[in-house]
């Protein structure tokens, strides 16, 4: 498998992609893309380190694996390809940000909006088996994504890392939060949204946070797509 992610990122992770569980994960990977049906598909692997380069990032979001439904992953955490139905832990974010926000829901699940204005939406771990969720935790990408994190949390500029759900709080625990904005809260999931997610206002006090250090807001009200014409 060659990775090429094309931006700064290349250059911060050169040394961890050289390690030997990196090289072994690889491997491993590329037998499972062989044998099983895996998601996300390889060119979108990487898909959220390519759209949000490593010195625009201003806002982390992280989920812990991909959706492992029919081509609904694609390698930004929360999000599906337009023309697939949101899961319902994105159908809870986009209630929270029209609560939050007043944003409108769009008629569809792509956060790429967010990406491109530094909002890294990583997963924990990056692949999943199709049907299994969590089937891919010990592969080694936690490490991978560990290194990640750190390198952020290493930046003097100050950022935001949103985390929901004890998988993402636990991953996170290590983050300077004199420099850096840490909201943490119940998993947007139906089994917890009600638990502290919703009226937890992630969006708006992100963007307070930004604009106090001189940072520009993020547009978190993502357009809708327009209808192909007939």
């Amino acid at each position: 498998m060659q990775i090429e992610l094309g931006n700064d990122w290349g250059q911060i992770l050169k040394e961890e992609m050289e390690q030997p569980y990196f090289q072994e994960l690889v491997q491993r990977l590329d037998d499972e893309y062989e044998q099983y049906t895996i998601y996300p598909k390889k060119p979108d692997l990487f898909h959220a380190l390519k759209l949000t380069p490593y010195k625009d990032v201003k806002v982390v979001i992280l989920g812990q694996d991909p959706y492992h439904g029919p081509d609904q992953a694609h390698g930004l955490s929360f999000s599906v390809l337009p023309g697939i139905t949101p899961p319902p832990s994105l159908k809870n974010i986009f209630k929270e940000l029209e609560q939050d926000l007043g944003s409108t829901p769009p008629n569809h699940g792509c956060l790429e909006h967010w990406a491109g204005q530094g909002v890294l939406l990583l997963n924990a771990v990056l692949t999943v088996r199709e049907g299994q969720a969590n089937s891919h935790r010990k592969l080694g990408w936690q490490r991978f994504t560990d290194k990640i994190i750190e390198t952020l949390n290493a930046r003097e500029h100050p950022m935001v890392f949103i985390l929901w759900g004890r998988n993402a709080q636990e991953k996170g625990s290590f983050i300077d939060t004199s420099r850096h904005l840490v909201i943490q809260t119940a998993h947007p999931s139906p089994l917890s949204a009600r638990t502290g997610f919703f009226g937890s206002r992630p969006f708006s006090k992100s963007n307070q946070f930004l604009k106090k250090n001189g940072i520009e807001e993020i547009d978190w009200q993502i357009p809708s797509l327009q209808p192909a014409p007939k």
